[in-house]
């Protein structure tokens, strides 16, 4: 009975010794078949300043259908130029990083809260999302009142600095034009201004006198 009870733990004991092949690590190395070299992928946003960025849902209104279409689920973002000092708004689906809106946000553009639902906004826009110039009307919807609320008023606030920033360039234009004009007519009256003769010296005259007498005394 002891021979029949040791036996198996000693079997258990060698395979734990010595683990069967699958297990052993032969210690060869494989060489991978194709060496992937990593590539940086440009966005497009590496020279823009995030201004607001917020999880949201995006539709479009389609004109033909008379309804509203899903365009995406992703990140809303507002994002100002660093040099030209634009501000665009930009929204790529979460999954795919596929745009679903690429437009300046101008002085022009009204954004509005959705009738019935405080947790989206609606606005108008020249979208170029789709690689083309066209005009769209976007209704947005986040997952509370509050950020819709931060959205909007972010919009408004930046809508309104560039047309700040539109009025005094037009101011600085109409001045830089009147200059133009001013130095223009300055320089035209200097042109058609007659040259001042010089006076004769008094040596000039006595010999004028002597030439006019000789001439009478020929006479």
């Amino acid at each position: 009975m002891a021979s029949s009870i040791t036996e198996p733990k000693l079997e258990k004991k060698e395979e734990e010794e010595n683990p069967t092949g699958d297990d052993e690590d032969t210690g060869a190395q494989v060489a991978p078949i194709v060496n992937l070299q990593p590539v940086s992928v440009s966005t497009g946003e590496e020279n823009e300043h995030v201004l607001l960025d917020l999880k949201s849902k995006l539709y479009r209104f389609d004109k033909e259908g008379g309804q509203w279409k899903e365009r995406g689920v992703g990140t809303v973002k507002l994002l100002k130029h660093k040099e030209t000092g634009k501000v665009r708004l930009v929204m790529r689906q979460s999954k795919t990083l596929k745009i679903c809106a690429n437009h300046l946000v101008l002085p022009t553009m009204s954004i509005q809260e959705h009738a019935g639902n405080e947790k989206s906004c609606v606005w108008h826009a020249a979208d170029f999302a789709d690689g083309e110039v066209k005009e769209e009307t976007f209704c947005i919807r986040f997952a509370s009142i509050e950020n819709c609320k931060t959205f909007k008023e972010k919009v408004e606030e930046i809508a309104e600095s560039q047309q700040t920033k539109s009025e005094e360039s037009e101011e600085a234009g109409a001045a830089a034009t009147k200059l133009i004009e001013k130095l223009s007519v300055e320089s035209k009256d200097k042109t058609d201004k007659p040259e001042d003769k010089e006076a004769p010296s008094p040596t000039e005259e006595k010999e004028d006198k002597k030439e006019e007498n000789a001439a009478d005394e020929k006479n």
